[in-house]
C-alpha cells in the first residue's frame, strides 16, 4: 500500500482537524449524530444520496462520516449480527486440556459423590470412642486400600485425602495430640464427634447439576470437572477466523527501510483473537492485491474474516469494491469513534461476516474491541462483561462529534490516559491496562469513563491467549 492509503502507515485518522472543522462549519452538531445507520445496506448500493445543505455540498469523507454508525450502536450491531442459526453452532466435545476459554454447550452434571468416600481432611490420626488411644502400627495414606475398622480405643495414623476405616469417630490433627511414655495417644483440645472428616458427598451427589450450560471454562471449572469424573466436556466451538494482512509497504521481518515499514498487525491480532475466544486458522499476507483478496475471501470457510487496511476509498484500498462484487451486506460502514473511524462490518454469507480494520495499529485495535469482539463473543457464546466505569485523573481532550477510546492505566481507584495515543502508535496501548471511552467534546478531571479492559489485564498472559 502506498504512502496516504490506509494501511499502517498514514491513514485517514490523521485528517482529523481539518475535517472536524470542515463538519462544524457544514452544521454538524456532536450532540446530534445524523445519517442513515440502517444494518442491512448492500455493498453494492453504494453510499446515499449526498445531501446539500444550505452551507453547501459535503465532501466525500464529511459524507461517509454523515452516515457512520455511532459507536455504542455500532457495538450493538455487531453483538446481534449472527443470525440464530450461524450463533447457534454444533457442540464439539473436547478434552480437558483443550477446554480452556469454551463455554458449556450442557450442564455440567456430577458423575460421582464428591468426596466419593469418607475421607480425612487433616493429617493426624483417625481415632474411635474416647481417648486415649492405643495407636496401631501401620498407617492409612492418601490411595491406599480400604482400612480395617477401629476398634474403640483405637487409633491410626492417617494422612489428609486418606479413606475414613470404618467406625471412626473423628479425626485427631498431628498438632493436637501427644503421646505419652507407653505409646498411648492423648488430646490436647476438646474433640467433637465427626471433626475432621469430610463426608462421602459432602460437596455434591453423583447426578447433582455443578453449572449451567453457558458457563465459561476457566482453570477452577478444569478442576471441578476432573474432580466430578470427566474427561471431556461439550462445548461451543471456537468461532474460526482467518486474518488477511494488506499493504504492499509491510515487512514482515527485520528494520524499517527504504519507505516499507513493519507489520505489527500481523503479529498482534491471532492472540488478540484467541485471548477473544476464537481460532485463528490462518493468518495470510495478501499486498495491495484486489484478485488475491477477493480470491482469498470467497475461498474462506471461516466463520469470520478479519481484514487490515484498505477500508477507506484509495486507489488501492480494495476491501469495499470485493465487497460490492460479491454481494455483501454492509451492516456497519464506518464508526463515529476515533481512532478507527473506517472500519467496517458485513455479511458475506449467511454463516460468515467480514470485519475491516483499519491499518494504522492503535485504529485496528478500536476497530478489533468495537467490531470483532462483540461478534466473536457471541459466536463463542461467552456473556457480555459487566460494563463498569472509573474517574479519569485528568481531564481527557475528546474529538468534536466522535467518542474516542483512550489508553489508560488503572492507578487505585482513577484511570490515567497514556501518552502516545495517535492512530498510529501502539507505545500507549502497550503499557494499558484498559481504553477508557471518552464522549465527544471529552472529559474533565473526575468524571467517571467506561473502560473496556485489556485481556492482560483481567488474566495471566500465558491463560489468557492459549
Amino acid at each position: 500500500m502506498t504512502p496516504g492509503g490506509t494501511g499502517q502507515g498514514l491513514d485517514a485518522e490523521d485528517l482529523d482537524v481539518e475535517e472536524a472543522l470542515a463538519l462544524v462549519k457544514d452544521g454538524n452538531s456532536p450532540a446530534r449524530p445524523t445519517g442513515d445507520h440502517r444494518p442491512g445496506r448492500r455493498a453494492s448500493e453504494g453510499a446515499p444520496p449526498s445531501r446539500t445543505p444550505q452551507t453547501g455540498h459535503r465532501t466525500p469523507a464529511q459524507e461517509h462520516h454523515h452516515r457512520a454508525t455511532p459507536w455504542p450502536e455500532a457495538r450493538t450491531v455487531a453483538a446481534r449480527a449472527a443470525r440464530p442459526r450461524a450463533a447457534r453452532r454444533a457442540p464439539v466435545s473436547v478434552t480437558l486440556g483443550d477446554a480452556l476459554g469454551l463455554v458449556l454447550a450442557a450442564p455440567l452434571t456430577a458423575l460421582t459423590d464428591l468426596p466419593s468416600f469418607d475421607t480425612s481432611a487433616m493429617d493426624g490420626w483417625a481415632v474411635a470412642g474416647p481417648g486415649p488411644w492405643h495407636v496401631r502400627d501401620e498407617g492409612v495414606l492418601a490411595g491406599s486400600t480400604a482400612p480395617a475398622p477401629l476398634a474403640d480405643g483405637e487409633a491410626v495414623r492417617i494422612a489428609t485425602g486418606a479413606r475414613i476405616p470404618p467406625d471412626t469417630t473423628a479425626v485427631l490433627r498431628s498438632e493436637h495430640g501427644r503421646t505419652d511414655a507407653n505409646g498411648r495417644l492423648h488430646p490436647t483440645r476438646e474433640m467433637q464427634h465427626g471433626q475432621d472428616i469430610r463426608p462421602r458427598g459432602q460437596e455434591c451427589r453423583s447426578g447433582d447439576q455443578l453449572l449451567l450450560a453457558g458457563a465459561v471454562v476457566t482453570p477452577a471449572v478444569l478442576g471441578l470437572a476432573a474432580a466430578a469424573g470427566y474427561d471431556t466436556l461439550t462445548a461451543v466451538p471456537r468461532p474460526r477466523v482467518e486474518v488477511f494482512v494488506l499493504g504492499d509497504e509491510l515487512l514482515a521481518e527485520g528494520r524499517p527501510r527504504d519507505g516499507l515499514i513493519r507489520d505489527a498487525l500481523g503479529p498482534m491480532l491471532p492472540p488478540w483473537l484467541r485471548a477473544l475466544g476464537a481460532d485463528v486458522i490462518a493468518v495470510r499476507r495478501l499486498g495491495d492485491d484486489a484478485k488475491a483478496l477477493h480470491k482469498a475471501v470467497t475461498g474462506s470457510g471461516a466463520d469470520l474474516i478479519v481484514t487490515t487496511g484498505g477500508t477507506a476509498a484509495g486507489p488501492v484500498d480494495h476491501v469495499h469494491p470485493v465487497l460490492r462484487r460479491i454481494d455483501a451486506e454492509l451492516l456497519v460502514d464506518g464508526v463515529k469513534v476515533r481512532p478507527g473511524h473506517p472500519m467496517l462490518l458485513a455479511r458475506t454469507k449467511d454463516d460468515q461476516h467480514l470485519v475491516g480494520l483499519p491499518g494504522n495499529p492503535l485504529a485496528a485495535v478500536s476497530g478489533l474491541l468495537t467490531l470483532a469482539e462483540p461478534l466473536v463473543r457471541t459466536l463463542a457464546a461467552r456473556p457480555a462483561p459487566e460494563p463498569y466505569a472509573l474517574p479519569l485523573r485528568d481531564t481527557v481532550h475528546g474529538h468534536p462529534y466522535d467518542t474516542r477510546l483512550v489508553p489508560v492505566s488503572l492507578r487505585g481507584d482513577h484511570a490515567v490516559a497514556l501518552h502516545y495515543n495517535g492512530p498510529a502508535m501502539l507505545r500507549g496501548i502497550a503499557a494499558a491496562d484498559a481504553l477508557a471511552v471518552v464522549p465527544p467534546g471529552g472529559a474533565r478531571a473526575g468524571q467517571e469513563a467506561e473502560l473496556l479492559d485489556l485481556p492482560w489485564a483481567t488474566a495471566g498472559v500465558g491463560a489468557c491467549f492459549t
